[in-house]
């Protein structure tokens, strides 16, 4: 071989061995050395990098174990980074690595209380020479073939927040794989990271560095939101509870002229969710929200939801006495907060031009909302700014909504399915518009508890709610707000109302059910209703002790309005158009009411029952009267007719009515008779028929009284009565039928009253001396066909009832067969009870009752069905001791003895149960009615069994007799003859 070559190949070996060793060795010794050098020199914690290795051949790169921090503490650090360098580089134009691998690498990123960051804090450069401005350069031509991190950790601290944000990420995964800066290359890239406490992102795409552009998939699963929550929380003052999010979504970024964002088939889930108000109290729960099909392009400011599903959202709401929402003073006492900006840059110059035209109103962000449902929801409502505080609950509430567009470009449908408080149902359908407020619903209710309004009428009127039901079917049409515009119409009907005077807690007024139909409703025009359907209506109506009303009791008198108050509006007030109210037809079925006068000794009650009839049409705006047709029945056999017609809303003007009176039994008449007239009435029937006309003002009115078998029974002793020979008069008044008919016409200016009253015309008896006598009473056991000797002149019954055995209706059957063959008889019946027997029993009866009542009363306070009266209640005795204690004291008025203290629980309910029924057993009132019903009793059955008429037979007033020696108390019987 030649020397040349040989000492070429030698050159060539040696260059060889000096690149092996300056390759492998020497660079890597000194760039290590130059390494710690330049970190000791400028990091400010310790930091140290163990070893380099470098591949002269193949350009390979590896660094090892970098640490910056304390040892253990490390801020910055990673167990090796590899590079590779592709040997094209030297001839494409462009820097090009094959791979980049970094192992473990570890972070830490924190940021103090004042916002300084570690990372900023890790060296202490130079300060750099400012340099002038240059136009934008091309960047720097780079292609990275691989790219990968393996095991990433990141712990991210931030101290800023009212309450500290802290999360980690102890596994993060990420391959880019062709990375460029060249023009339109892409790089397609993965990231998968998990932390220890949950919670993972899966990140896949493409990603373009020149111009900046990305597409792909991110993914968020199970990420805890008490993790960022503070970041919310000193923006508003909600604290978590609970709450987990995952969140998956398309993306699609580009940044070459302007930011655009789009995300599309986007979906959230957030499950479970709670928070609470600072001091503690609840504020939501949710046990799901998922959003889904959704895409939101950044460019166009439109966000497009396609579902929505939440399930169960408990939530708290409450209406302070300031007339604030709880949550609206909740966010209203949050203190706003200066923005780093404003404290570092005080607002002394104005802006510039271009500033202030970025501030112009932008363009509106548009969202819409395709499906929306949510199930099972529950609202807890409160109003705290009445006098009595008021709950209400409403759930669980289902809605729907479709087409949502929050630009208002076309109406969105609506669809509600809620319960209220506890057995109340709401359902609304329909479609809604925002801007302007339009709205056109179907809406229906059923068993909403009216009770919650009494907190809002108790301030106006002594009136308890005791029970009530509200159902509707409506069709609402809101056509705006400003002004307010809507109308209403279908019907509504309400069930079981029952009020309560709570002066002398006695029924009010109530009803089992008023039915309104055809309802139409036009907000400050007219109020239209084709029918009133009012079943079982029932009021009372109390003269007081002192000559006042229940009415006039009930009213709770309001302060006058200020005058700057009452002379707001004095122009429009006249000018504006009455409220047209127009109602077709009233309907009355079964109703019936009360009447009391408890001026007088005994007091004096009757009742009106089996009320049934019509009132026509009441219009405010035509001056025709409303035809009336209304019958009833006093006690049950005595009708009552009212017939004619009025204008309710102007009687003065016009007014026809006749009432008639047919057979009311005069003895319920007896405490005005022993009062006026000085004696009590034994016997009589009264017919009366009133007619009064109004025209202008103008009252003619002709009143005809006719008494048929009138018989007074004791004098009684009063200072109000007339002194006149009663008994007289009443037989001269007595026709040879035994009728007086009285006739009294009155007229007068009922716009001024000077009324003249005609004096009583009386008639000439056409027989006094046959009709002047009392005519004697006779036994019916002649009357029996075939004769017999049984005696059915009395009636006899068991202590304390007002049943007839099977012997009294055998007897009775006889006497109504009897009283067939002689239709010019009557029957006088003489209500008989004896308190040595009758009282007891009674006594135990009327304890019965109460019991009834008083629980009957607990279960309206509770909400709860109950039947149309407290007798078809079943009371456990269980119950009863509780209830006794209270019954005791009403009925004694007073408290029970103190001695009875040291009783045990079972003799301490005898004492009060013996005390009571004691109490009761010498009650005149009582006995009285026992009389009263054994006489009814026995006039039902002559009635109802025997087909007599019952204008045939008539009470006497009843007696306090004496019980035989079994017990039994008889009561008599009498005939009379026409």
């Amino acid at each position: 071989m030649p020397k040349g070559l040989n000492r070429a190949i030698g050159a060539l070996l040696a260059i060889v061995a000096l690149y092996s060793l300056l390759g492998f060795f020497i660079l890597p010794g000194v760039g290590l050395r130059i390494a710690n050098q330049q970190l000791a020199q400028y990091a400010t914690v310790p930091a140290h990098l163990q070893r380099i290795e470098f591949n002269p051949f193949s350009l390979e790169l590896t660094l090892w174990g970098l640490q910056i921090g304390e040892p253990g503490k490390e801020q910055v650090a990673f167990e090796r980074l590899y590079a590779n360098l592709s040997l094209d580089s030297l001839w494409s134009g462009a820097l090009h690595l094959d791979a980049i691998e970094l192992d473990k690498p570890r972070t830490e990123l924190l940021f103090a209380k004042d916002g300084r960051l570690n990372l900023s804090q890790l060296f202490k450069l130079p300060p750099s020479e400012p340099k002038p401005d240059e136009p934008p350069s091309d960047p720097f031509p780079l292609r990275i073939a691989s790219i990968k991190l393996n095991e990433g950790y990141l712990h991210f601290q931030d101290l800023r927040p009212s309450e500290p944000i802290e999360f980690l990420y102890d596994s993060m995964n990420l391959e880019l794989k062709n990375l460029s800066t060249l023009p339109d290359d892409s790089a397609d890239m993965t990231l998968v990271a998990n932390g220890p406490n949950g919670g993972r992102i899966d990140w896949s795409g493409n990603l373009s560095l020149s111009p900046i552009t990305s597409e792909g998939t991110l993914k968020i699963t199970d990420s805890k939101m008490k993790l960022f929550w503070p970041y919310v929380r000193d923006a508003v003052p909600l604290v978590l509870e609970d709450g987990v999010l995952s969140l998956d979504t398309h993306y699609k970024l580009n940044l070459s002229k302007e930011t655009e964002l789009l995300l599309d088939n986007a979906s959230v889930r957030v499950a479970p969710f709670a928070i609470k108000a600072p001091d503690g109290r609840p504020l939501a729960r949710l046990a799901s929200l998922e959003v889904s099909e959704t895409s939101i392009d950044l460019a166009k400011q439109l966000v497009t939801v396609g579902k929505i599903r939440s399930e169960k959202l408990e939530t708290w709401a409450a209406l302070e006495r300031d007339g604030q929402l709880d949550w609206q003073k909740l966010f209203a006492s949050q203190p706003a907060k200066a923005t780093p900006k404003e404290k570092a840059e005080p607002a002394t110059a104005a802006p510039p031009p271009e500033e202030n035209a970025a501030k112009q109103p932008s363009k509106p962000w548009q969202v819409l909302l395709k499906d929306v449902q949510a199930r099972n929801y529950m609202i807890h409502l409160a109003d705290r700014s009445q006098k009595e505080p008021v709950a209400l609950d409403v759930g669980p509430l289902n809605l729907d909504m479709q087409g949502f567009d929050s630009l208002n470009k076309s109406p969105f449908t609506l669809k509600l399915d809620t319960g209220v408080g506890r057995q109340g149902k709401l359902q609304a359908a329909g479609q809604v518009n925002l801007a302007p407020v339009t709205a056109k619903l179907d809406v229906s209710t059923r068993d909403i508890d009216l009770r919650v309004a009494q907190a809002y009428i108790s301030p106006f009127i002594r009136l308890e709610l005791r029970s009530g039901m509200l159902a509707s079917d409506l069709k609402v049409d809101l056509k705006g707000t400003e002004p307010l515009a809507f109308s209403v119409a279908g019907k509504a009907q309400v069930n079981q109302l029952h009020t309560l005077d709570t002066i002398k807690g006695r029924d009010f007024v109530k009803w089992q059910q008023v039915n309104v139909d055809g309802l139409s409703y036009v907000h400050g025009d007219a109020l239209s209703i084709d029918k009133v359907t009012l079943l079982q209506p029932y009021a009372r109506f109390i003269i007081n002790e002192d000559r006042t009303t229940s009415v006039d009791d009930l009213l709770i008198p309001q302060p006058a309005d200020a005058p700057a108050a009452s002379q707001a509006k004095p122009a429009t007030a006249s000018n504006e158009k009455p409220l047209g109210i127009r109602i077709g037809q009233i309907d009355i079925n079964d109703g019936s009411a009360n009447f009391a006068d408890l001026t007088l000794t005994p007091n004096f009650a009757t009742a009106v029952q089996q009320l049934n009839g019509q009132i026509g049409t009441i219009d405010n705006r035509k001056p025709l009267p409303a035809k009336v047709d209304v019958k009833g029945k006093v006690d049950r056999y005595a009708p009552v007719t009212i017939k004619g017609a009025l204008n309710p809303f102007d009687p003065m003007a016009s007014l026809d009515i006749a009432t008639s009176f047919k057979r009311v039994e005069l003895t319920t008449l007896t405490p005005y008779s022993g009062k006026f007239a000085g004696f009590r009435i034994r016997k009589g029937r009264l017919n009366l028929d009133l007619h009064y006309v109004i025209t202008k003002g103008q009252l003619k009115a002709e009143n005809k009284v006719v008494v048929e078998q009138l018989q007074l029974g004791e004098k009684v002793e009063s200072p109000d009565a007339v002194d006149l020979p009663i008994r007289l008069a009443v037989a001269l008044l007595k026709d040879t039928e035994g009728k007086i008919s009285i006739e009294l016409p009155v007229t007068g200016d009922l716009n001024n009253p000077q009324f003249s009253v005609m004096p009583i015309v009386w008639q000439t008896l056409r027989n006094l001396v046959l009709r002047a006598a009392q005519a004697p009473f006779k036994f019916i056991g002649g009357l029996i066909a075939g004769g017999g000797s049984e005696d059915l002149g009395n009636v006899s019954f068991a202590p304390g009832s007002s049943d007839l055995s099977s012997e009294a209706q055998s007897a009775l059957d006889k006497l109504a067969s009897a009283l067939q063959q002689r239709p010019e008889l009557r029957l006088e019946i003489e209500g008989t009870s004896a308190q040595s027997s009758d009282g007891p029993l009674l006594a135990q009866q009327r304890l019965e009752r109460e019991y009834q009542a008083t629980w009957y009363k607990i279960l309206q306070r509770r909400g709860d069905k109950v039947p149309a009266n407290a007798s078809m209640l079943v009371v456990d005795d269980s119950d009863k001791p509780a209830m006794l204690e209270g019954i005791y004291r009403t009925r004694l008025k007073q408290q029970p003895p103190a001695e009875w203290e040291k009783l045990s629980r079972e003799e301490r309910t005898t004492k009060l149960r013996e005390a009571v029924i004691k109490s009761w057993a010498e009650s005149a009132a009582l006995l009285r009615n026992l009389g009263q019903d054994r006489a009814s009793s026995i006039k039902d059955y002559l009635v109802d069994k025997g087909k007599l008429e019952d204008d045939r037979v008539y009470f006497i007033d009843t007696t306090l007799g004496q019980a035989e020696s079994d017990g039994r108390v008889i009561t008599p019987m009498h005939l009379d003859a026409e």
